[in-house]
C-alpha cells in the first residue's frame, strides 16, 4: 500500500525510537562563508559524519529493527555502496544474515567497508540498477528476503529521521536542499518537513547524468533513463516500477534542480576550500543545487544535506587538487 506523507512522517517518529541507540545524531553546522548581515543563513546537515559515513545507515537500521529478529532468515539487498555499508553495519549489529549485491564499478573503498562487516558480497552489472535487478531475481527464488535501498516504507522512514533532527536543530529553516537518487532520502525528509513544518521548501537536486527520479516525476510515472558516469555515483541508477518514492517525492518536492558534472566538481572544491570538509560527489550535488538558486533564497535560512563522505580517495584528490 502506498504510504501517505503524514503516515511516512509518523513512521519516521517510530523509526527514530528504534534506531537512536545505533546511529549518531549528526550536527547542523553553519557555513563559514555563506552567512551575511542581510539575513542569509546557510547550514550543513552533516550526514558525512554518520557512523558509516552516509545517511544510509538510518534506513537500513530502521528496516532491520522493524523486522522480526529471525537470525536464520537470509536477507539480500543491492547498493551502489553506501546503502550496502549501512545495511552491513546494521546486519552486524543485529546479528542478521545478509548478502549485498554491488555493481562491478563499486568504489573500492566502499567494497572494503562492506566486506569488513562479514556479510556476503556479490558483484554484478555495470551500474546499480542491474545490481538491484539481480538481487530481486535471487530473492524471487525464495532463498532470500529482499531489502530495497529506497522502495520500502521502513527505509524511507529511517531517512526521514534526518528531517526530525533538522526541525529540532534549525526550527526556522526555510529551504532544504537534498540530492535525489532512488528517492528515499528526499521522500523521507520531505514527508517529515511537510507534515510538521509545511512552509519549508524542499529542493530536490538531480545529477544530469543520472536522472531517473527527476524524469519520472516529470512524466508522472517511472521511466527508463540513460545513466552516464557521474561523480554523484551514490545517487545514480534506476527505480522500481512500483516505487513508493515517486508519489511521495512528487508530493513533497517543491522544485527540482539539475546539475552537471562541472557543477559537482565546483561544489566539491567549495566544500573543501571554503568549508574545510571533504565529501563525496552525491553530497556536493546538494550544494551545487543551492549555488544555482542562491540569489533566489538570499535572506532566508537554508540547510544543505551532506548525505555522505565515502569517496574514492585518489579520484577525489585529482579532482580537488589536480
Amino acid at each position: 500500500m502506498q504510504p501517505t506523507v503524514t503516515e511516512t512522517a509518523a513512521q519516521a517518529v517510530q523509526a527514530r525510537n528504534r534506531i537512536k541507540g545505533h546511529i549518531y545524531q549528526t550536527p547542523v553546522i553553519p557555513s563559514r562563508k555563506n552567512n551575511d548581515s542581510n539575513g542569509t543563513r546557510l547550514f550543513f546537515k552533516a550526514e558525512n559524519f554518520q557512523l558509516t559515513g552516509s545517511f544510509k545507515l538510518r534506513g537500513a537500521m530502521s528496516k532491520m529493527s522493524a523486522q522480526s529478529s529471525n537470525n536464520a532468515e537470509r536477507l539480500i539487498t543491492a547498493s551502489s555502496g553506501n546503502h550496502g555499508i549501512g545495511a552491513a553495519f546494521a546486519a552486524h549489529a543485529l546479528s542478521r544474515n545478509l548478502t549485498v549485491v554491488l555493481p562491478e564499478t563499486v568504489v573500492p573503498a566502499k567494497l572494503k567497508k562492506i566486506e569488513s562487516y562479514g556479510v556476503d558480497v556479490i558483484l554484478h552489472g555495470a551500474e546499480t540498477g542491474l545490481a538491484e535487478q539481480h538481487a530481486q531475481k535471487l530473492a524471487a527464488s525464495g532463498e532470500y528476503s529482499y531489502i530495497s535501498p529506497y522502495n520500502d516504507p521502513d527505509i524511507v522512514a529511517g531517512q526521514g529521521t534526518i528531517g526530525l533532527e533538522i526541525l529540532e536543530q534549525c526550527p526556522q529553516v526555510d529551504n532544504i536542499f537534498i540530492s535525489m537518487g532512488g528517492g528515499g532520502l528526499v521522500s523521507g525528509i520531505g514527508s517529515v518537513c511537510k507534515a510538521f513544518n509545511p512552509k519549508t521548501r524542499i529542493f530536490g537536486v538531480s545529477a544530469i547524468n543520472s536522472m531517473a527520479l527527476a524524469e519520472s516525476m516529470r512524466a508522472g510515472k517511472v521511466v527508463e533513463t540513460e545513466h552516464l558516469d557521474t561523480l554523484a555515483e551514490a545517487v545514480a541508477g534506476g527505480m522500481d516500477e512500483d516505487s513508493i518514492t515517486l508519489p511521495l517525492a512528487t508530493s513533497v518536492v517543491d522544485e527540482v534542480i539539475e546539475c552537471s558534472e562541472d557543477d559537482i566538481i565546483q561544489a566539491l572544491k567549495t566544500i573543501a576550500f571554503d568549508e574545510n570538509m571533504i565529501v563525496e560527489g552525491s553530497a556536493a550535488l546538494a550544494l551545487a543545487g543551492y549555488s544555482k538558486v542562491a540569489d533566489r533564497v538570499a535572506g532566508q535560512t537554508s540547510v544543505i544535506v551532506l548525505c555522505g563522505a565515502n569517496f574514492d580517495q585518489q579520484r577525489l584528490i585529482r579532482i580537488i587538487f589536480g
